[in-house]
């Protein structure tokens, strides 16, 4: 009975986290997250081209510098914000556009993902200005000082419009989700212009967003408007829960926390980075553009592949490495030789699935422990300083140390991202040569028995 309970409750966490992972809204935000590696790579490029002085403080450098590149810093800042300064628009429009393609392809909508940005573009942008009521009007707030300048409701500094950076990154989120469900329901009951079928497909799309664009717009201007005569606005409503959050997940037992979890839930063979990512990856890119503005974040970029889960979930770089070259089981051999190329790129299902990793519970402990090992690792060296801090997010794929390199823009994180794919090994090595010599003992003994 026993038995048969747990195998129940682990089909119903396993359908319910599975259902989870493959819904549309997590489906969105990877598509978002994916979406602003480039810009982060090439505002990255530029933030290195005004801060070399500080990269490279050799005597002499400075004055060369400021004689040279420096007379072109601000077109560098230009075009830095050009890319991370409009981190919310990227994040927000990309995820706006492909919730709703998701949506047009599964249930069959006559929604166009472009209209579905453009409204989004509406909603949030309605939500930008900081607006307040003085004397029973609704007026913008002026406010110039050392500190902060805002003009016209809109905050901005050298690093461009406040609001359309990292700390938009929440609210375009919920507007964007708000637009999608609003478009989506004005075409479920068919609320639109109609034109015939020998006006031209643009003109036709243009007046079919009309009326879901109107109800964009109203919608959101009630909300800010009941919030601006409440004394707030919904920048600053969403910031307390979201920071409250951001501010957990930057500790090292939040961090610790997400990565268990992560490896808690692949072991069931559900996707656990694809799971925990749709929650943490808003506050990973705020805290990236957080860091290149001064603070000191740990978890900002993509610290997972560059110093967490190096060869894959479970850190299995050097665990494949092993297996491919050391393991004296037929078939963990094997499995290692199909293994040890993917695993360079950061892809170990080979490994989860064929050797495997989910559901045994030989290797459970490893495949926990070990990313738990390298993150430690990786959260004390950067948080203590001996490696700079993560200023851009890498892709995913890129191979270890070249991701530790390309993160910190430094040599330190090269070396980092080796040392913590070393420690993830030991972790490894004891559970893994243990698990090799069971199934050589039994591949022994079943050859004896033929």
């Amino acid at each position: 009975m026993a038995g048969s309970n747990s195998g129940s409750f682990k089909e119903r966490f396993a359908a319910g986290a599975g259902k989870f992972a493959s819904s549309r809204f997590v489906r969105a935000v990877m598509d978002a997250g994916y979406s602003v590696i480039s810009f982060s790579i090439i505002g990255a490029f530029f933030l290195i081209l005004m801060v070399l002085p500080q990269a490279f403080p050799i005597p002499g450098f400075a004055d060369f510098y400021a004689n040279t590149l420096g007379r072109f810093a601000n077109l560098f800042q230009v075009v830095y914000n050009s890319t991370m300064g409009i981190l919310s628009l990227v994040f927000a429009g990309t995820f706006a556009y492909s919730y709703t393609n998701i949506y047009r392809q599964e249930e069959k909508l006559d929604m166009v993902p472009l209209n579905g940005l453009m409204m989004f573009l509406i909603a949030f942008f309605i939500t930008v200005p900081q607006l307040v009521l003085k004397d029973g009007v609704v007026g913008f707030v002026e406010k110039i000082s050392k500190s902060q300048n805002i003009i016209g409701g809109i905050e901005a500094s050298a690093g461009g419009v406040t609001r359309l950076g990292s700390v938009g990154i929440f609210t375009g989120l919920v507007m964007a989700w708000l637009t999608v469900q609003i478009y989506r329901y004005t075409v479920k009951h068919n609320w639109r212009i109609k034109m015939p079928a020998s006006v031209p497909a643009g003109v036709s799309n243009s007046f079919s967003s009309l009326i879901p664009g109107f109800c964009v717009a109203i919608v959101v201007t009630i909300i800010n408007t009941v919030l601006v005569l409440s004394g707030t606005d919904i920048f600053k409503v969403l910031f307390i829960p979201f920071s409250f959050i951001s501010n957990i997940a930057d500790t090292w037992w939040g961090f610790l926390i997400i990565v268990f979890l992560i490896h808690f839930l692949w072991w069931f063979g559900i996707h656990g980075a694809t799971i925990m990512s749709a929650f943490y990856t808003p506050i990973v890119l705020a805290n990236m553009a957080e860091n290149v503005k001064g603070a000191s974040h740990f978890f900002a970029g993509d610290p997972m592949n560059s110093f967490v889960i190096i060869g894959g979930s479970g850190a299995t770089l050097g665990m494949a490495i092993w297996l491919a070259f050391r393991a004296r089981s037929s078939q963990l051999k094997e499995i290692g030789k199909v293994e040890l190329v993917p695993a360079i790129f950061n892809i170990n299902e080979p490994i989860l699935f064929g050797l495997p990793i989910v559901y045994n519970v030989n290797l459970m402990i490893p495949f926990i422990c070990a990313p738990l090992a390298s993150g430690i690792v990786g959260y004390l060296a950067v948080s203590s300083h001996l490696v700079p801090k993560i200023i851009v997010q890498q892709p995913w794929p890129t191979p270890v140390g070249l991701s530790g390199f390309l993160a910190t823009t430094s040599w330190q994180g090269a070396v980092l991202s080796i040392v913590c794919a070393i420690v993830a090994f030991l972790v490894w090595y004891p559970f893994i040569k243990h698990y090799d010599n069971v199934l050589l003992a039994k591949e022994k003994a079943d050859a004896s028995a033929k």
